[in-house]
């Protein structure tokens, strides 16, 4: 038998099944498609094909077509949220932290999480293994490539791990060329157009050299394709922390939460589209905050003293 008390039980429960559907169509009619912005860490056409199968989980997940936005460089997204273009951001750390410190209305909320279960990753130099060069102050009067201003590994912890050395990059170096990415970077060193390229390192099967190298996609000068042993580091920073997800914090809360749960749950729910995403050198996504970067707000604070200097 149901009592009155169980009927006004199930109205109630009803009623708040009602009112969670009618929010969700409503910020669904507002938002029939959402932007991930992707920084151009590597070649567009490449991350675009890998990207797909992830893109379809969100799609699903979400509840809303996700399309994928690679922006020309790092400061394409930080703009793209800040015009409320790009919904969802991939970042680095620098490049977050740039993102709030000039007002964008951004949230981080997961970073990946990598094969060992740590969650950071490294800056280093790399030379050619048959180049004399022993550390960095051997390269002075040299050749450098950095990556994009607001690339985390490839140019602002360069910039700070130099300055540890008492090493300005513009006035100690030769010539310093801005490669944008990191493969670019990867790609100058391979064929000598520079002596020394800074970039990202987690471990010897995990950057962004493991992943040219695996590809076949370096050569060197004379045509033949390199390996590992090609090259060698001659310094590597201290631990710098995952890059976030981030999403905009002007979004419906029941829309933040539903991409919070689908990032999240991506490795169990669709290990595939996860592991094609970064060619299975990640474990998962894991929940993370904005808080997480106050340091990384403070070393490009410090890194634009240096700039200005």
């Amino acid at each position: 038998m149901i009592t009155r008390r169980g009927m006004m039980t199930t109205a109630i429960g009803g009623a708040a099944l009602l009112s969670t559907a009618a929010r969700a169509q409503s910020w669904k009619d507002k938002f029939p498609e959402l932007s991930l912005g992707w920084v151009p860490a590597e070649n567009a056409s490449g991350l675009s094909d890998r990207m797909q199968p992830f893109l379809a989980y969100l799609t699903k997940e979400i509840g809303v077509k996700c399309n994928l936005r690679i922006a020309q460089d790092y400061a394409a997204v930080i703009e793209g949220q800040r015009a409320g273009n790009v919904h969802i951001a991939s970042y680095g750390a620098a490049s977050f932290a740039r993102a709030r410190l000039t007002g964008v209305k951004t949230e981080a909320f997961a970073t990946d999480q990598n094969k060992d279960g740590t969650t950071g990753y490294y800056s280093v130099f790399f030379v050619k293994n048959e180049s004399p060069f022993k550390s960095i102050e051997d390269l002075k009067g040299k050749t450098l490539a950095l990556v994009d201003p607001n690339s985390t590994s490839g140019n602002n912890v360069p910039r700070y791990e130099l300055k540890k050395k008492e090493i300005i990059a513009e006035n100690d170096f030769g010539k310093v060329i801005c490669a944008g990415s990191h493969d670019n970077a990867i790609l100058a060193l391979a064929q000598g157009t520079v002596d020394v390229a800074a970039n990202q390192w987690t471990t010897d099967d995990d950057s962004t050299l493991a992943q040219m190298i695996t590809k076949g996609l370096l050569k060197g000068s004379d045509g033949k394709l390199l390996a590992k042993s090609d090259f060698r580091m001659v310094h590597k920073s201290d631990p710098i922390l995952n890059g976030p997800y981030a999403v905009l914090e002007s979004l419906p809360a029941d829309l933040r939460e539903a991409i919070h749960k689908a990032f999240l749950n991506v490795s169990a729910a669709a290990p595939e589209a996860y592991s094609r995403l970064f060619d299975g050198q990640k474990k998962g996504i894991i929940k993370i905050s904005t808080k997480d970067y106050d340091s990384t707000v403070e070393l490009i604070k410090f890194v634009d003293s240096l700039r200005k200097a």
